[in-house]
């Protein structure tokens, strides 16, 4: 497997053969691959907190490039997305690609929306192949032990990756324990949601098999959660991580109907609503298709960390910064050079938001109050974002603005 120096040198590895630092690097390794198809963060919470004009600039982590996509549909200035992981900026490019060249918004429903089809991979080589950059060319064309890359959206590419394989991981242990996840999809109403949850998924986590999985921190790995973060949401929760876990599934379960929401039929069905189209992500529902193409010129991806990639921008230049968890991975230098080049690089109504695995922001007392006084942290607000975020795995949303 190739390193990728960018993301070891993001992750700060404990000693070599400790405990912690054998899992510091056993998460670096995992997140080398393919880690989010899809990336984790309501987009719809993230537009009401960002509160876009036609002026905004923003800076995103990129992730399978969803909410770039999303994020377009409300019409800003531009967005630059940056990641540390090549697998996503990969995915970033096809996604774009296919907006521009498949010949129609049902093509690339399929792609994005099925991703299970083997007419997808047909489709790239006829219409995507020979518009992609050389290097996102070489990468969907390369073959691993299951063939070419590209090879995913036959085989239904929201099942691989870190992310996929840990949710396939838990339909396997329900499905030994006789229950199948799938069958919450048929609820009509929250009542039914409720119900099928507390038959098929409450009982699930009372099993030796869950609880056992629920104490390893390799466990949460696929949900972007590090050793030092497992550490202190295990401490938080009395050493009940199995607890916790039920309670976040619960909200995903029993908060919001399964009629829009997509996190849900990606965690309990594995794919998307391919009938209604209404459980899909903006940049997947056909009123957005031509719009979106007209916008494609305002996107840009970069393979760098936001810190680096700001260093390159002038002062007062950019006035919206999504960092999605990035921030639980960073040791508190790494913060105060984060939020330093943020305040530099800020302009007049800047609003900046993140998520954390805990409930409370991680920036009282990792950056200096110096720094932290310059912004206003909208705590009523955030925790109501919390709240209405429909992906429920993350512990908070937190939302911060420049002050005047």
């Amino acid at each position: 497997m190739k390193k990728n120096p960018l993301l070891s040198d993001a992750v700060t590895p404990h000693r070599r053969f400790t405990k912690r630092g054998i899992l510091d690097r056993a998460f670096i390794v995992m997140f080398h691959g393919l880690v989010y198809p899809q990336i984790w963060e309501d987009p719809e919470v993230d537009l009401k907190a960002l509160r876009l004009t036609p002026e905004s600039r923003i800076l995103t982590i990129a992730s399978g490039g969803c909410n770039v996509l999303n994020y377009l549909t409300e019409n800003p200035e531009n967005v630059t997305a940056v990641d540390l992981n090549p697998h996503h900026i990969a995915l970033c490019h096809l996604k774009v690609a296919a907006l521009k060249h498949l010949p129609s918004y049902e093509s690339f429903f399929r792609l994005f929306g099925h991703a299970d089809e083997k007419g997808n991979v047909r489709a790239f080589h006829k219409h995507l192949r020979d518009h992609l950059d050389p290097e996102t060319h070489a990468y969907w064309m390369r073959r691993g032990l299951t063939g070419r890359r590209i090879n995913l959206f036959a085989r239904n590419i929201y099942k691989h990756g870190v992310l996929g394989r840990f949710i396939g991981l838990l339909h396997l242990v329900a499905r030994l324990s006789g229950k199948n996840p799938k069958r919450l999809l048929t609820a009509r109403n929250l009542e039914e949601q409720r119900w099928l949850f507390e038959t098929l998924i409450e009982p699930i986590f009372e099993t030796a098999v869950m609880k056992a999985i629920c104490r390893l921190p390799v466990s949460y790995f696929g949900l972007g959660i590090p050793p030092a973060q497992f550490q202190e949401l295990s401490a938080s929760s009395g050493g009940n991580m199995a607890g916790l876990m039920r309670s976040r599934l619960e909200r995903l379960a029993c908060d919001f109907p399964f009629a829009d929401n997509y996190f849900a039929w990606q965690a309990f069905g594995r794919g998307y609503d391919k009938i209604d189209r209404i459980a899909v992500p903006r940049y997947l529902q056909e009123r957005y298709y031509q719009e979106l193409q007209t916008k494609l010129d305002r996107v840009a991806f970069k393979q760098t960390s936001v810190t680096s990639y700001l260093q390159t921008q002038a002062d007062q230049s950019l006035d919206r910064y999504v960092l999605l968890d990035a921030q639980d991975w960073m040791t508190t230098e790494q913060l105060t050079e984060l939020w330093g080049e943020i305040l530099r690089t800020a302009k007049p109504g800047t609003r900046v938001i993140f998520r954390t695995a805990g409930e409370d922001s991680i920036l009282p007392g990792r950056i200096p109050n110096e720094m932290l006084d310059r912004f206003q942290y909208h705590e009523a607000e955030s925790k109501l974002h919390t709240a209405a975020d429909r992906s429920s795995i993350y512990g908070g949303f937190h939302l911060y603005t420049l002050k005047d």
